[in-house]
């Protein structure tokens, strides 16, 4: 069944629409109502609907704004969008055309009649792109972009066991990283004002400004945006040449857009810019120098460029959590109450051995705080709730004044963070094992060793092994041979395809091999199945 989302700011348009059409009939389920662009786009993230019926005109977020965000995401295929427009508003729709619409209906003359055969030119659109798989047989976007904010991470902490593993990773995940350099800015949203407001108007303030940044960047250069929090992230930019990353010519554009940002929503910008590094596994070298630049500036908002002292670089490689990074790594990733006791305990033992070196303690415990929250599912909701009691919540980190309250702070991070591991982690294994199976249902045309698919996870590959032994009814290799030769058989009634070539399209070594396994599971040879 395909699913369908609705976007309109106003309630008689959304009932309409759902009461307008049997959308069962065409195989269709209403997933979702949104009333504006912003609330659209979460869902599409969550629900990944085929098509989306949108308003161009919305509060927050345009039917425009949020046609162009998906496409930049998912590509002109899906969803498939169809825009509600006035009469006044021709010149939007024409706009709209041009981001591949199916097209685009005027709210007063909209019948069922048009609005099913609109409709059906969408699932005709779709199933001739060929992308309409069910949510059940691909991993969703949502989990995609989970596993890539987890990639960024692991980068910027130079948390890779290995270049082989980077690569996989990053072809796995569809990242380029082809350029000859890279230069890393770390940045601070900042605004003032933000402080007197609520914190759902303090997201959407900080949504929209790091919007608007991104946007504005991406105009005149190539980079990744990271998001570390609602306030902080990272760029990286890439280059053929050194000239095309010059300190001088990011600080000119980062200066700009920290006036366009004050401009639009009184943001200002905060950003340290990091050395220029000729490998993708030295960003991380870059991001450090950034960090400590960022550290240098004195006022609220500024940039300023790499260039740390002696006293500085070895701070730095004292509290550099690099040291911890596989520990503290594992110990998110899987829920490790234990492990992370172990981890921090070392980490606050350091910090009390170095009471003076108050910013680089603050970079260190913030640098752990980020992992947290993009190595931690749901990690933003986790942390959150971890610090519900304090007016900043975890941002509160910013308010400890010196290495003591850092120190406490940390502490009172550690032991609230092992307390929900403990309360949480049957439930996250069972999770983990489930996305785990969606990400091979999406794959099966791979080999899927288990070095690999635990490299994906950021797990180890004995720990991914434990976790299907107890949590599911077959084994890790049993359930990829199990899928394979399910989709196998599949392929065969349809008939289009010989045995060798549906073992090559499944991955196997030869059609010899495949045969064999199939024999194995099924208890008769492909041939004698498709006679039968």
């Amino acid at each position: 069944m395909y699913k369908l989302l609705i976007i309109d700011d106003e309630p008689l348009v959304q009932v309409g629409i759902r009461s307008m059409v049997h959308w069962e009939e065409l195989n269709i389920e209403v997933c979702g109502v949104a009333s504006n662009g912003q609330q659209g786009l979460s869902l599409i993230e969550e629900e990944m609907p085929d098509i989306v019926i949108t308003d161009i005109k919305m509060p927050l977020m345009s039917g425009l704004e949020l046609l162009s965000e998906c496409r930049r995401r998912y590509g002109n295929i899906r969803p498939a969008f169809i825009i509600l427009t006035g009469y006044e508003d021709f010149q939007l729709a024409k706009e709209a055309i041009s981001h591949s619409v199916i097209d685009y209906l005027v709210k007063i003359e909209l019948t069922p009649e048009v609005l099913t055969a609109t409709v059906e030119k969408a699932l005709e659109m779709i199933r001739a792109s060929g992308s309409a798989l069910p949510v059940s047989e691909a991993l969703n976007q949502r989990d995609l972009q989970v596993l890539k904010d987890k990639f960024f991470i692991r980068l910027l902490h130079d948390l890779f066991d290995s270049e082989e593993q980077f690569r996989l990773l990053q072809e796995d995940l569809g990242i380029p990283f082809n350029s000859a350099f890279y230069r890393c800015c770390y940045f601070e949203l900042v605004n003032h004002k933000a402080e007197d407001l609520s914190i759902d108007r303090q997201i959407t303030l900080y949504s929209n400004s790091l919007h608007l940044l991104q946007e504005n960047t991406l105009r005149f250069r190539e980079a990744y945006f990271v998001t570390l929090d609602r306030k902080h992230g990272a760029m990286i930019f890439f280059a053929d040449t050194e000239e095309a990353l010059a300190e001088s010519t990011l600080y000119t554009m980062l200066t700009q857009m920290s006036d366009t940002l004050f401009g639009y929503y009184s943001t200002g910008l905060k950003c340290g810019i990091g050395q220029i590094v000729s490998s993708p596994l030295a960003v991380s070298d870059s991001y450090l120098s950034a960090r400590s630049a960022f550290g240098s500036i004195t006022e609220d908002v500024g940039v300023s460029g790499c260039g740390e002292s002696d006293a500085d670089t070895n701070a730095h490689t004292v509290f550099n959590i690099s040291i911890l990074k596989e520990d503290l790594s594992r110990a998110y990733s899987e829920y490790d109450a234990d492990l992370l006791r172990e981890v921090l305990g070392k980490l606050i033992t350091l910090f009390n051995d170095y009471p003076s070196h108050y910013l680089q303690t603050l970079d260190a415990a913030c640098n752990v705080l980020y992992l947290g929250l993009s190595l931690i599912p749901d990690g933003e909701e986790v942390l959150s709730s971890l610090f519900a009691d304090m007016p900043d919540g975890y941002r509160s980190i910013y308010r400890q004044k010196n290495t003591v309250q850092i120190t406490a702070w940390l502490e009172t991070y550690r032991d609230r963070l092992c307390e929900v591991f403990e309360n949480r982690k049957k439930e996250h294994r069972h999770h983990t094992v489930e996305s785990v199976k969606k990400y091979i249902d999406a794959h099966l045309k791979d080999r899927l060793t288990l070095n690999e698919v635990s490299a994906v996870y950021g797990i180890s590959p004995n720990y991914l092994s434990s976790l299907f032994k107890k949590y599911s009814d077959l084994g890790y290799s049993e359930y990829i041979t199990w899928r394979k030769i399910e989709e196998a058989k599949k392929l065969m009634s349809e008939g289009t395809l010989k045995v060798y070539e549906i073992a090559d399209a499944l991955g196997f070594e030869s059609a010899f091999y495949f045969s064999k396994v199939f024999k194995k599971v099924e208890g008769i040879s492909p041939t004698e199945y498709l006679n039968k």
